[in-house]
């Protein structure tokens, strides 16, 4: 199986969040992970983020990859994540990881839900 990576202009890892999925990958000590980010119904706006580690990679995911790093994204949860970018933020609400969504025509106020 052979899962071709390119950097879509359409989906963004900010340095922060490479810095940060570093950090947790050495700390795991598995290299191989990567993070994968996807999309679920449910919150208080219809839709909510997710954010897990993964060793596996589907032949058709999305990948990102930014200073040796791999984000992936699953073609439904593409969909609604194309434009948008992933930040890791460390403010007085805690530390996190945020998707800044150009998609999200609504958010509750955590920022984790959004409706299209």
């Amino acid at each position: 199986m052979t899962v071709e990576t390119y950097t879509p202009d359409a989906l963004q890892l900010t340095q922060s969040a490479v810095n940060r999925v570093k950090r947790l990958i050495q700390a795991e000590g598995k290299p191989e992970l990567k993070l994968r980010v996807y999309v679920t119904g449910g919150g208080c706006s219809g839709f909510q983020y997710g954010f897990s580690f993964d060793e596996a990679m589907a032949d058709d995911d999305t990948v990102v990859e930014r200073d040796g790093v791999r984000m992936v994204v699953d073609p439904m949860s593409f969909q609604y994540l194309a434009g948008a970018e992933v930040d890791y933020e460390e403010g007085l609400e805690g530390s996190r990881f945020v998707v800044k969504n150009p998609n999200a025509a609504t958010t509750c106020g955590c920022g984790q839900s959004f409706s299209v």
